[in-house]
């Protein structure tokens, strides 16, 4: 089990997970066979090995490798169903509308309207003259499969992507920079982690800075049954809080109940089903959010809030924001029964203030100064907490005035996590823009595209300019400060060019799961040959049924025109669809293609396509759902049998959807046609179909990352303050940042905890 575990985090940073000392390494290496045949079979999906791997390998038992080779085969899919609708669909079926309505009407009236064809094992009957039936796999009229494919092509990789050996020591340093990450874990890290705190034990006296990694960690304590030991951990009543909901909900952010029911009944309201469906799905959400809590976590709750580290009146001012989930969180959990029992004094003191309001809060004093336009107060008062202060610096530069708010800013910026000081620099253009819309993301899924703020027409153009200006250069010199405090050994240090292309991943977490690769939004691929091939894959150990996930994608054309491929235009320039499928069989999943021809787009002056998945039938994405593309520089095969066009060597980035994703459809790609890149990113999306996947603001996501700061030129400024020499040999670096480091998001998260 720990090994499995090990294995599954490992080959997120491409690496192989062997329990060796990595200082006994030999050079007297003599390969057996089945680490030849081993070593085959990585080739064979892509992958080949370093140096210090190959010769760890030695050290493996054969059953080993074999376990080692089915979880990379899993990662991959290379056991699922890879087979599309359509045989060899390179070659259009020359399918119509009017194929669909004729095949509409045969099944309406029958055979006794004088309509004669073949009835498929669906029971459909399919006219003559319609579709060409020797071309499917399965009813082209409603999409329900008939066949699996049992293989996939491997080999026409044109890039092979290098993996490392991990040790025990390799694993605790992961283990570690995911607790102390400074930055917010995305799904991915969050799921390793989730995985290492089963086989791991917590360190002692680790700080975790992180309020949603603490809520996994506390978790994990309480499913061991060492509930008494999160209580360092819960430091606040909001901590408290946040944690009971986590557990109620698996939502690290505190929301109103009611919305998250509304959510379920939107969520299962399938368009053709009735309504008392999703009603039923609201009651099922109303029954799991009822507070019904055992006795041994009533008395932890007890001890957790009695022993906050506040007094009564600041903790029962902590309390306010969410007074009506208190109240009934003191009654589910019968802290007023414990606040009596001796031992219990600080809690009866803390219940006694909040029930009789005997404190002010922080928020009400801000507002009356904020609507008493007092300046001074105002500024005096976000000083005391600089983070609620650096939520609103940019308003408050609107409504006060930017020199005076920046000064007073400035004052309190070093108390900030330099991941907060970075968002700032990254936003700020973009907020100080009247024509920009900016857009955000909800913790309920979706993305929300906001109006400017209206103060801004106030200022003119250079003023605009002046206030998104003077935030940058605050961020950076204040980057440049930390940095230059922050005393290095190192005299020399190598950047990897490729790090410029990686933004620092701070505001756009991933929701979805990369299980063969960590990468950081926004990270660009090069496209190697003149062709990109999407794919998705869903339904994995489920039963056969009606599951309808599609995969489209939209292209942006320089005119401005905008076209889709996806079920309803299987054919668009440059672009072909391999048939869309309606229904899942047993357990290993179906699957659709999206092939793009870049020389073709480029003909019909497209710009940019969008890749995107959704659920047409299902109320959100399918759970393990997998989406990504494939790129080789050499031709890549469409088989004219089954139609499989699945080769795990040619894929260049996957991500599966995880459990909690709530989104409807989602853009997982940006490809810049004429800079033959393809951006990876993540826009949830609400609707059923690929033009609900708004084209403004996929493009506004997309400028938002390219003016976001790069690792790269982190880096720089780190170079710049600690005064060190740049050099283009790793070799010889006394520090070298190379693109593997980055695999590891939570190290680059490391640069921030200054």
């Amino acid at each position: 089990m720990n090994e499995q575990v090990f294995q599954k985090v490992a080959l997120r940073y491409r690496a192989i997970f062997l329990s060796v000392d990595k200082l006994q390494q030999t050079d007297n290496y003599q390969p057996t066979a089945y680490v030849m045949a081993f070593v085959t079979r990585l080739r064979e999906n892509g992958y080949c090995m370093s140096e210090e791997l190959l010769h760890a390998l030695s050290k493996a038992s054969a059953n080993q490798l074999a376990d080692i080779t089915t979880l990379v085969n899993e990662a991959l899919g290379v056991n699922l169903n890879w087979m599309p609708l359509v045989k060899g669909w390179d070659v259009p079926t020359g399918e119509t509308f009017a194929d669909h309505v004729i095949t509409l009407l045969a099944n309406v009236f029958g055979e006794e309207a004088g309509f004669k064809g073949t009835t498929l094992p669906c029971g459909h009957l399919i006219p003559e003259g319609t579709f060409p039936l020797e071309r499917y796999n399965g009813c082209p009229f409603c999409g329900t499969p008939f066949h699996t494919a049992n293989f996939v092509y491997h080999g026409q990789g044109s890039k092979l992507k290098e993996l490392r050996l991990f040790n025990m020591d390799d694993m605790e340093k992961v283990f570690l920079s995911l607790l102390t990450s400074p930055a917010p874990l995305d799904a991915t890290q969050l799921d390793s982690l989730k995985l290492l705190l089963t086989v791991m034990a917590l360190p002692d006296g680790v700080s975790i800075p992180m309020k949603e990694t603490c809520m996994v960690v506390v978790k994990s304590l309480i499913d061991k049954g060492e509930g008494d030991k999160a209580t360092a951990l819960l430091t606040t009543p909001a901590d408290i809080l946040r944690y009971l909901w986590y557990e109620k909900t698996g939502l690290v952010q505190v929301i109103e109940p009611k919305y998250l029911v509304e959510r379920a009944r939107k969520a299962h309201a399938h368009h053709w089903l009735p309504a008392d469906k999703s009603e039923e799905a609201a009651e099922q959400k109303r029954q799991e959010l009822k507070l019904k809590y055992g006795r041994k976590m009533c008395r932890t709750v007890a001890v957790w809030l009695n022993s906050v580290p506040m007094s009564a009146q600041r903790a029962a001012e902590n309390m306010n924001p969410k007074r009506n989930m208190w109240v009934q969180m003191i009654h589910a959990l019968r802290l007023g029964e414990y606040s009596r029992k001796k031992g219990f004094e600080r809690l009866a003191e803390i219940l006694d203030v909040f029930y009789t309001e005997q404190y002010v809060t922080w928020m009400g004093r801000l507002d009356v100064a904020q609507r008493n336009n007092d300046a001074e107060e105002t500024l005096a008062m976000l000083q005391q907490r600089p983070g609620m202060f650096a939520r609103c610096l940019f308003a408050t530069m609107l409504r006060f005035g930017k020199d005076d708010t920046l000064k007073a800013f400035d004052s309190v910026v070093d108390l900030l996590p330099a991941r907060l000081v970075l968002s700032l620099g990254n936003a700020a253009e973009a907020y100080f823009d009247v024509e920009r819309e900016r857009l955000a993301r909800p913790i309920t899924g979706g993305t929300v595209r906001l109006e400017p703020n209206k103060l801004l027409v106030l200022y003119s153009e250079d003023e605009r300019k002046a206030m998104a200006k003077a935030v940058n250069d605050l961020y950076a010199n204040t980057m440049r400060r930390r940095f230059a405090q922050k005393t290095t050994a190192s005299k020399t240090i190598y950047i990897d060019s490729a790090l410029y292309d990686i933004p620092v991943s701070i505001g756009d977490r991933s929701a979805t799961i990369q299980d063969t690769a960590c990468a950081l939004q926004g990270t660009r691929f090069h496209v190697e040959g003149d062709a990109v091939r999407l794919f998705m894959q869903w339904g994995k150990d489920l039963p056969a049924q009606h599951l309808d996930m599609d995969l489209s994608c939209r292209i942006a054309l320089t005119d401005g025109r905008v076209t889709e491929c996806a079920y309803y235009n299987l054919v668009a320039p440059g672009a072909k669809h391999s048939g869309d499928i309606r229904s899942i069989p047993d357990k290993v999943g179906t699957a659709e293609y999206i092939e793009l021809t870049l020389s073709e787009l480029e003909a019909s002056g497209a710009k940019y396509v969008t890749f995107a998945c959704n659920a047409y039938s299902n109320g959100t994405l399918s759970p393990n759902l997998v989406v990504g593309w494939m790129n080789s520089a050499y031709p890549m095969k469409i088989s004219e049998q089954t139609g499989v066009a699945y080769d795990p060597s040619t894929v260049q980035h996957m991500v599966r959807i995880s459990e909690a994703n709530l989104s409807k459809g989602l853009v997982f790609g940006v490809l810049d046609v004429a800079a033959r890149e393809i951006y990876w990113l993540e826009m949830p999306f609400m609707g059923q179909i690929a033009a609900n996947a708004d084209l403004k603001s996929v493009e506004a996501l997309l400028q938002h990352l390219k003016e976001k700061l790069s690792i790269g030129q982190l880096l720089d400024l780190k170079r710049e303050a600690q005064q060190l020499t740049l050099v283009d040999d790793k070799e010889v670096a006394d520090k070298a940042y190379t693109y593997e480091w980055a695999l590891n998001p939570a190290k680059v998260s490391a640069l921030l905890f200054i």
